[in-house]
């Protein structure tokens, strides 16, 4: 690698999805908890840890607002409490994550853009920023002319580090760092 210096990526957000025997049952969730139906969805709000719960139609817990697993596990183990379960069983899906990093320099996203080619990227005028559909990483990211980047479709923050890496070296390569 052309001398790249290592990044430090940020969670965001990440959706965890769990799954209990018995599935929690959705008029429990709205007397015991005081949920909201939805459409087919129970939703609660939890002050601490903070976060938003979902419970799906098929009496599945998942847990949006959080930063770490650790934290989402919490959140859905005092859900069960006060509806009188325990979390025993509990198994969990990770989802995609929300992950952000900052390349140090601004960057010249037009120029970018012109030399990646055509079919992987795209001017997002609405947010200002350029999209990249990252297909080796299995990601997308939303580059801003002043380095702050966000990937979503995230799978884990080791693969964001990787992929800050790659495209670090390639903004390099084709020159469109400002440093």
């Amino acid at each position: 690698m052309s001398g790249s210096s290592k990044i430090d990526v940020r969670v965001e957000n990440l959706l965890v999805r769990f799954t209990c025997s018995p599935p929690v049952d959705l008029e429990e969730a709205i007397e015991r908890l005081g949920g909201v139906q939805n459409g087919d969805v129970i939703i609660k709000m939890l002050d601490t840890p903070r976060a938003t719960i979902i419970i799906d139609k098929d009496g599945r817990i998942i847990v949006h607002g959080t930063h770490r697993i650790g934290a989402a596990r919490a959140a859905a183990k005092e859900m069960l409490l006060r509806m009188g379960r325990d979390d025993g069983g509990m198994t969990t899906e990770l989802g995609p994550i929300v992950v952000s990093f900052d390349f140090g320099h601004d960057i010249d996203i037009n120029s970018f853009r012109t030399n990646l080619g055509s079919g992987t990227s795209s001017v997002d005028k609405r947010l200002g920023c350029l999209r990249i559909e990252d297909s080796r990483h299995d990601l997308e990211l939303l580059i801003w002319p002043n380095g702050r980047t966000v990937a979503l479709k995230a799978r884990h923050p080791n693969m964001v580090a990787m992929a800050a890496v790659h495209w670090k070296d390639k903004l390099t390569q084709k020159k469109s760092l400002k440093v």
